[in-house]
């Protein structure tokens, strides 16, 4: 016997995803069932047309990446934009969707990865592993109050959209928890998509249909585009602490981040700390990880020389030195929103998946394919139309990804997956989680569902300070504020800390599973 698990934001994701998993089928077809279905369920989190990137590990060999993150249009430059009258790139509408959805080529390439290895279940057909979600989108799916919110949250710049409306909205009216909501040409994508193959996305007849309909509205994306687009196998960044090896995704992703907070928080760490010393010395790391963030990440071919050392003892010993016990750093910060999901798997031959998968902002851009149901992301918001930037805009790269699955090899011999959405939160709350259970020694659940924190700031909020959850800012809100912290209560169990979960395999075979209690998530596990 052998036990599998599933975490993901949805519980209708997990429920797919596990069925899969009982049926023997492999950690990466659960995985795209599951995205499949959650890009149905919760459409305002992630979408078909956004990007994807994974962590995949095999026991006993090395954890491999894909990147499945679009690129900017060939034809969209500065000039481009500028020609149209536009100093900054639109957030909404066909200008906004200016980089390809990556995330379907990312699962196809999982798929071929994990066909080539031995010892692991064989590939399902498409048809079962998208059947799930197309019945889900042609049958109806129950509004969450996630949805709700997001509904409400982006009406004043989506309402007047006519496509988005058709889809997203009741009538002209936002959303409302417990209404169902249908999407039959997403099921006719899905379906198309089952029947054709995953492929059929880039360079078949559905290919043509998105590709016509980007451009009539006036998106920079052409069928070359999509015809030249493939996802990347990749090894993932790593460094190793005192608690393991610790793996993330490469850039353009914030993955360099989050591994630099958790190693330099090891470097400092000490047992006697109180719970007020550990935040503010992980908050303290947090900084000095986004400073250095700020100043590399970019599309992999921009990459400075000094980017192959950012993760060496010595630069970090170094940034160490930079975290001071008494006193916070002073933190104005320009802060990258994004709402995203998070999903982790576990099947019979402890074969982990972490996977990570979005639209950027809710709805992403809110450009709607209508023959198939499908919004398009608008993750070409973090390129500038400054040409001295290091994130500026060229045809053919890139953008800055605040994504990022992470994944561990501990010490004593353990397996974790764990990953969260929140855009700037992602590192946060992966650092928060990863502390709390691997050095706190605190249940995977509770080191999930505990108060949490977010320092900067979230889309509509001009502030930049530190935001605690209300158990956790009555009970060291003071004491941070006195070393310096900006800090600011907001309710408990909050949607802005993000949807964390995880999963982890011991030597022994016994398995913890844990999603947030922020989302409508669930951790399933079975015996097969």
């Amino acid at each position: 016997m052998a036990t599998v698990a599933f975490t993901a934001p949805h519980f209708k994701a997990s429920e797919v995803a596990l069925e899969i998993l009982k049926e023997g089928g492999n950690a990466v077809d659960a995985m795209v069932a599951a995205a499949a279905t959650i890009a149905v369920v919760y459409p305002h989190m992630n979408s078909f047309g956004g990007d994807g990137f994974w962590v995949i590990q095999k026991p006993g060999e090395a954890p491999v990446a894909i990147d499945a993150s679009g690129k900017a249009a060939r034809q969209a430059d500065i000039q481009w934009y500028r020609s149209r009258g536009h100093s900054a790139i639109p957030n909404r509408g066909p200008l906004a969707s200016l980089t390809m959805a990556g995330t379907v080529s990312g699962w196809q390439k999982a798929r071929d990865y994990a066909e080539s290895l031995d010892g692991v279940a064989q590939p399902l057909p498409l048809s079962r592993l998208l059947g799930p979600a197309a019945a889900l989108a042609r049958e109806g799916i129950t509004v969450t109050q996630s949805l709700q919110a997001a509904s409400v949250k982006t009406f004043e710049e989506l309402s007047s959209n006519e496509e988005f409306a058709k889809l997203y909205l009741n009538q002209g009216e936002t959303l409302k928890a417990g209404e169902q909501l249908t999407n039959p040409a997403l099921a006719d994508l899905l379906d198309g998509l089952a029947e054709r193959g995953l492929d059929d996305f880039y360079r078949g007849d559905i290919a043509k249909v998105l590709a016509s309909s980007l451009e009539k509205a006036g998106s920079p994306i052409t069928l070359e585009d999509f015809e030249s687009y493939h996802a990347e196998m990749l090894e993932p960044l790593t460094t190793t602490t005192g608690k393991g090896q610790l793996f993330n995704m490469v850039a353009p992703t914030q993955g360099v981040a989050s591994l630099i907070i958790l190693a330099l928080y090891d470097r400092i760490y000490q047992d006697s700390w109180n719970e007020t010393e550990r935040v503010h010395h992980l908050v303290e790391c947090i900084k000095q990880a986004f400073i250095i963030r700020d100043t590399y990440v970019t599309d992999r071919s921009r990459l400075k020389a000094e980017w192959s050392t950012l993760l060496d003892d010595a630069f970090l010993d170094d940034l160490a030195k930079k975290i001071d016990s008494e006193k916070a750093l002073p933190w104005p910060h320009v802060a990258k929103p994004g709402d995203t999901i998070w999903m982790g798997a576990l099947d019979k031959d402890g074969m982990m998946v972490s996977f990570i998968q979005s639209g950027y902002w809710e709805f992403g851009s809110g450009q709607v394919i209508p023959e198939y149901g499908l919004v398009w992301n608008n993750r070409g918001l973090s390129f500038s139309l400054d040409i001295t930037h290091h994130n500026h805009l060229a045809g053919g790269m890139k953008p800055f990804h605040t994504l990022n699955p992470a994944f561990a090899l501990l010490e004593d011999g353990r397996r974790f997956s764990y990953g969260t959405m929140g855009g700037e939160g992602q590192p946060q709350t992966q650092a928060a989680l990863f502390t709390r259970h691997i050095y706190d020694e605190l249940p995977l659940t509770e080191a999930i569902a505990k108060d949490r924190w977010l320092l900067g700031r979230t889309w509509g909020d001009v502030s930049n300070n530190l935001k605690l959850e209300q158990g956790l800012y009555q009970s060291m809100g003071a004491a941070l504020s006195e070393l310096g912290h900006d800090v600011a209560e907001v309710p408990g169990l909050n949607e802005m800390m993000g949807h964390a979960g995880g999963i982890i395999l011991s030597p022994d075979g016994s398995v913890q599973a844990a999603t947030d209690p922020r989302s409508d998530g669930a951790a399933l596990t079975a015996e097969v």
